[in-house]
């Protein structure tokens, strides 16, 4: 089969995307296709809408990675950012200093999150506050003589980043290949898919159920003595979009408690109002005892952060910095004033413009959007929490057959949505969806349709005999 190109590269050697394959090694990106197609490059961008180097306008149906909660060209962003900028570009939390916009913003970000939660850390990125977790779990519990509690268990297919320790967190292969990881210490369970992984004729509940007793077998297995902390994502998204089932989280956290294992909720997608709440843990019900924060935070405009514990965490880090003399972790740009301005400037708009209660309205519409799909001969499910959702593709509705090779549809699907000014994320043979939270149901509307021509054309595609997609 042909491959659709897409974008044009006819000026690869003399452009901007010559200069790109000459001093660029990109993140997630087959370096040697790179060097033939080159990048997609983005000028511009204004609501849920980005313009390439070309002028060709796209809805960014993934809002970036996962983020741009507020659309492209949000002014007022902009503005808190410039301010900002020529009141004080640039200082430090480390040895008892800080600035104002990091005080006001710790003060109303406690106030939001769960009722648990009572200090915060900041850092630049979900891998730094899933780094600085782990670092935070250890030296928690060093401070109360438990040495050997250290071991941290996450899920096959989650992604908590792509630092050493984040990175062993990640369930997902191809962040562990040749990259000599996980480290020791970090084990993992079984994600939570009832679509895909529950038995024949098993209920949610009951999957939850089994789920839990794994966790817990596994606790027991190593050790709870040994076993420190279990991560995971209210709803796992770079692995698939993988909405927990029913009683999920409820069973998950009554396993942990039992024997002392601290729930850490790694919010980086779900945080500020992707799931219809302000926080993934309000819409599963979760207690955590520490919970991980960045992307929306901002809406992505500045690089950002935020690790939040327990006072209980708080206490025993705070007497043990005591002893040692510091808490000896931080870095050169975590809460830089930039950044802390627009998270406040974030915060005030997702208040004053009710945004948490407009996705829990439009999510209605995109889940309906979404559904309309499953009677076409290729869809085997289809799943959303507000406004992050997937279409997971089949090669067979009734065995729920994979594709040969892997993930050839998804990223037809891909090419044919982003031809038809639309883009999406394709996750193997799952297309993930994360717009911003702007969108309205007029826009959920057209992007759905963009999505249904490129489904119908790469069906047209795809061969006859329903086993390959080479």
């Amino acid at each position: 089969m042909d491959e659709v190109t897409p974008h044009d590269n006819s000026a690869l050697p003399n452009s901007l995307h010559g200069k790109d394959i000459a001093f660029t090694l990109h993140p997630y990106a087959d370096a040697r296709l790179h060097e033939q197609i080159g990048p997609l490059i983005i000028e511009g961008g204004e609501g849920i809408h980005v313009v390439d180097d070309n002028g060709n306008r796209y809805i960014e149906g993934m809002g970036g990675l996962w983020s741009v909660a507020l659309g492209f060209k949000e002014q007022r962003l902009i503005n808190a950012a410039v301010k900002q900028l020529n009141t004080l570009p640039y200082y430090h939390s480390f040895l008892h200093r800080t600035h104002p916009a990091t005080i006001e913003y710790a003060e109303r970000l406690v106030r939001i999150a769960p009722e648990s939660l009572t200090k915060v850390f900041f850092a630049n990125s979900g891998s730094e506050a899933n780094d600085t977790a782990i670092k935070i779990i250890r030296y928690y519990n060093n401070a109360l003589g438990r040495r050997t509690k250290k071991k941290i268990i996450s899920r096959l297919r989650a992604y908590h980043g792509i630092t050493m320790g984040a990175a062993s967190l990640t369930g997902l292969p191809l962040n562990h290949e040749d990259f000599d990881l996980p480290l020791p210490g970090f084990l993992h369970t079984a994600p939570a898919h009832h679509y895909r992984y529950a038995e024949p004729g098993e209920s949610e509940e009951d999957y939850a159920t089994r789920l839990a007793n794994d966790l817990e077998e596994l606790i027991l297995k190593e050790g709870p003595e040994t076993v420190a902390a279990f991560v995971g994502e209210p709803v796992m998204g770079a692995g698939g979009v993988m909405v927990p089932p029913r009683t999920y989280w409820e069973k998950i956290q009554a396993a942990c408690r039992r024997h002392d294992v601290l729930v850490v909720v790694d919010e980086v997608i779900c945080g500020f109002g992707r799931t219809g709440k302000m926080f993934g843990c309000e819409t599963f019900g979760i207690q955590p005892d520490i919970m991980l924060l960045s992307k929306q935070i901002t809406s992505s405009y500045q690089p950002l952060s935020a690790v939040l514990i327990s006072d209980a965490i708080y206490q025993a880090v705070a007497d043990n910095s005591h002893r040692l003399g510091t808490f000896g972790h931080g870095f050169t740009t975590g809460g830089h004033p930039v950044a802390m301005a627009v998270a406040l400037e974030s915060l005030k708009i997702y208040e004053e413009r009710q945004i948490v209660s407009h996705v829990a309205e439009v999510a209605e519409i995109f889940r309906a959007r979404l559904d309309g799909l499953r009677d076409h001969p290729l869809v085997g499910h289809t799943r959303n929490s507000g406004l992050v959702g997937a279409v997971e593709f089949v090669a067979d509705k009734q065995t729920k057959a994979a594709f040969t090779p892997a993930g050839a549809f998804g990223r037809r699907v891909g090419q044919m949505a982003q031809a038809h000014g639309l883009i999406i994320r394709p996750i193997g043979d799952i297309v993930a969806f994360a717009p911003p939270l702007i969108i309205s149901e007029k826009q959920i509307h057209e992007m759905m349709d963009r999505f249904s021509l490129a489904v119908d054309e790469a069906y047209r595609w795809y061969p006859d005999d329903g086993r390959s997609g080479s």
